[in-house]
């Protein structure tokens, strides 16, 4: 089992050190999520700091930047760490991409799509110095030498899709190297609907499924007493809670058994009541969509969860919340990573 710890970044003077920790830990590398900061440069950071750690973007979005400037950068990336970078790359949401980024953004799975296959062609280009991609978005057909990066002695970067709906997890399969699954994928979701759906987008394009990477947050509670584990489950709940609002995601919580889940969390959200959203969050949805455990026991309860589901899994809380999170029990979650490698069963 290939297990990272997800990073939200944060100033970049600290996270050579947290590279360093990480990697120290027993972690086999750290993702990148994106928000108020890039991913990419955190990334390239860390590759300096601690090499041999693998490095990820989980997930960079990508209609604000274009497929060529993206492309430079994840190319970059994989030279930097000797070919252990992968690309992830995600749509966001419309508020987001149209209002805060000033991007297009409709419609967004064909988009993404289009924008993978240039991307890739991108690659290409670097190598051979001859850019000719026209897609239904894109159209890329001009580089020079001295606007290209040139080629790397490490094969082209891995592009993984952030999917969930039914459409772009076939089409995760048919054009990406892997797909993200959403917090909210419990192992249920996974046997209904990931793996057959990816599996089915990469038969149409002629594809073995088993070259599509899964990668898995897992959202964890972990403590020796009640009281030390009660801090992890609140901070659970008020996660699920804040992802379970998306009315897009709402048949997640009905297949599982949690009918109306999103309706009553975003009732509470129109109200402003932030504590009203995490109340609708019961000990029940913690025990099926996250792992609760001692830490003795928490290497065993993720493997025996996801085994034959998935083979790289991201531990979603290892470092809380922010960038500065507690570093010592960051550092006991890199020793669970260190005790699940080798652990994962083949995919089913």
């Amino acid at each position: 089992m290939h297990v990272e710890a997800m990073v939200i970044p944060g100033p970049l003077a600290g996270t050579a050190e947290l590279a360093r920790r990480a990697q120290a830990a027993g972690f086999a590398g750290l993702l990148f999520t994106e928000g108020g900061r890039t991913a990419y440069l955190g990334a390239a950071v860390a590759s300096q700091a601690a090499p041999g750690l693998a490095l990820s973007t989980g997930v960079a979005v990508a209609f604000p930047r274009s497929p060529f400037v993206t492309a430079v950068s994840a190319w970059e990336l994989q030279q930097a760490t000797g070919g252990d970078f992968r690309l992830g790359l995600g749509t966001q949401v419309r508020r987001h991409v149209e209002r805060r980024y000033g991007a297009a953004f409709d419609p967004p799975g064909p988009r993404l799509r289009d924008y993978i296959k240039a991307v890739k062609a991108c690659f290409t280009a670097f190598r051979t110095g001859e850019l000719d991609y026209f897609g239904e978005f894109y159209e890329l057909d001009f580089i020079t030498p001295q606007w290209s990066p040139g080629p790397i002695d490490v094969p082209d970067p891995k592009v993984d899709a952030a999917a969930v709906n039914l459409w772009m997890l076939r089409m995760a399969g048919e054009v990406a190297d892997g797909v993200h699954v959403h917090p909210l994928g419990d192992p249920g979701y996974l046997r209904r609907h990931v793996l057959p759906n990816v599996a089915a987008g990469a038969a149409k394009a002629g594809r073995d499924p088993a070259d599509v990477a899964v990668t898995v947050p897992a959202l964890t509670i972990v403590g020796d007493d009640d009281a030390e584990r009660h801090a992890e489950r609140e901070l659970v709940r008020a996660s699920l809670a804040f992802y379970g609002s998306t009315p897009n995601y709402a048949f997640i919580w009905d297949e599982a058994g949690f009918e109306g889940t999103t309706a009553r969390i975003r009732e509470k959200q129109k109200a402003a009541d932030i504590a009203g959203m995490a109340a609708q969050i019961t000990d029940e949805h913690l025990a099926m969509f996250a792992t609760e455990a001692t830490w003795d026991g928490l290497a065993d309860a993720l493997t025996a969860k996801y085994d034959g589901l998935t083979e790289r899994l991201v531990l979603y809380n290892a470092l809380g919340l922010h960038h500065g999170g507690d570093l010592d029990r960051f550092e006991r979650y890199g020793e669970i990573a260190r005790r699940m490698r080798g652990s994962a069963a083949p995919l089913r």
